[in-house]
């Protein structure tokens, strides 16, 4: 983060959070530029799918909120309104700029609104895209991952846990990995902060579940009891 947040009333019914380095104007622009036309236009998460958008000065990456699992049916991308407290973007905002100003590997957030109708409201966040990075789900489909890469992404949980995050949708596709073996953090939708070590082993298990799962169908060995166990090698070192 560049500096304190500051919000923004778009209206009655509407507000904006925006990272101090980034002028009001250029925020707002954020919501409304066309994505990327490139393959590389969407990511998918499981929550619907976030737009890579090219703008003045950043690449960015647009999370509009939509529900997940059969209630998605009915209500889609909209959340019952609790107050603004409770909005899902403002929470995830404020969640990633406290782990970036700690130096967390978790993208910058760049802004955050929501606009309400009636009882319910709709949100969306934007935040830094991540450099020349894909998903681990993604890379184990292009080959086998060496020991120390799997410390690495251990290591980065193990450094999250123990600064308390409980990482509610810990899975192969929200670990980034880029070019030069750096490991990321992304969509921290839900997620909480407390004291340290809380959630990791609910966390670890999730993870695991995820990755045999993505791995199911593709070659023997992209994951194996040896990776999962130079992974939670990594995480002791980590801090786990």
């Amino acid at each position: 983060m560049n500096g304190a947040s500051s919000r923004r009333q778009l209206g009655a019914r509407a507000a904006m959070l925006i990272d101090g380095g980034i002028e009001p104007a250029a925020a707002a622009a954020f919501f409304t530029r066309p994505a990327a036309s490139s393959a590389e236009g969407r990511a998918s998460s499981a929550r619907g799918a976030a737009r890579f958008i090219d703008a003045p000065g950043h690449r960015i990456v647009l999370k509009h909120y939509h529900r997940g699992g059969l209630v998605a049916r009915l209500l889609d991308d909209r959340y019952l309104w609790l107050g603004e407290a409770r909005v899902r973007a403002f929470v995830e905002f404020r969640l990633l700029a406290r782990l970036h100003s700690a130096g967390l590997p978790v993208p910058r957030p760049l802004a955050a609104r929501y606009a309400r109708r009636g009882i319910w409201y709709r949100c969306d966040l934007v935040t830094e895209r991540i450099g020349q990075a894909v998903p681990l789900s993604a890379r184990l489909r292009e080959g086998e991952l060496p020991a120390a890469l799997w410390q690495a992404v251990g290591a980065v949980i193990g450094a999250l846990h123990r600064a308390g995050v409980d990482h509610a949708d810990l899975n192969a596709h929200n670990i980034l990995l880029d070019t030069h073996g750096q490991v990321s953090v992304v969509d921290f939708d839900r997620g909480t902060i407390g004291h340290a070590g809380g959630g990791g082993a609910r966390n670890l298990a999730r993870l695991e579940r995820s990755l045999l799962k993505v791995t199911r169908e593709l070659p023997a060995g992209r994951f194996t009891p040896a990776a999962w166990g130079a992974l939670l090698a990594g995480y002791a070192r980590g801090g786990g």
